[in-house]
């Protein structure tokens, strides 16, 4: 039987945070952050991950307005998963991404990281959080 995998998305205009889940999908890790060069060059990147790791589920950060309606911003995301899963045939779940970005800043303020070394680690830990988010509410 052949196992599949998750994999979480903070998109962004210049970097893209890419996380994926084990086999088992229990638990997310931070897989990479890849510099944004357009929207169809960074489908094709992610379609070769889905493909390289045998994803069959995507989870992406949706940027909601801090009341909850959804801006252009969250319109923009929901376009990019729509072309995603048109593209590599899988789900794209989205999961609320207000706080990540705060919460991952935390996590490595906390675990010593230096400021110059934070904002490369960034955006791939707050894919794996918002992975970890889909994935604990499976």
């Amino acid at each position: 039987m052949q196992r599949h995998r998750k994999m979480g998305i903070d998109y962004g205009d210049v970097r893209i945070g890419i996380a994926l889940s084990d086999e088992l999908c229990i638990i997310s890790s931070p897989f990479e952050v890849y510099k944004n060069k357009g929207i169809d060059d960074a489908i094709a990147h992610i379609d070769k991950i889905i493909k390289d790791y045998n994803v069959d589920e995507v989870a992406m950060g949706l940027p909601l307005n801090m009341d909850g309606t959804e801006g252009d911003r969250a319109k923009l995301h929901r376009m990019i998963g729509k072309r995603i899963s048109e593209f590599s045939g899988v789900q794209v779940h989205f999961v609320d991404e207000r706080l990540t970005s705060a919460e991952a800043e935390e996590l490595l303020i906390s675990s010593g990281v230096r400021r110059e070394k934070r904002k490369e680690l960034i955006d791939k830990i707050s894919a794996q959080i918002i992975l970890q988010t889909y994935i604990d509410n499976l």
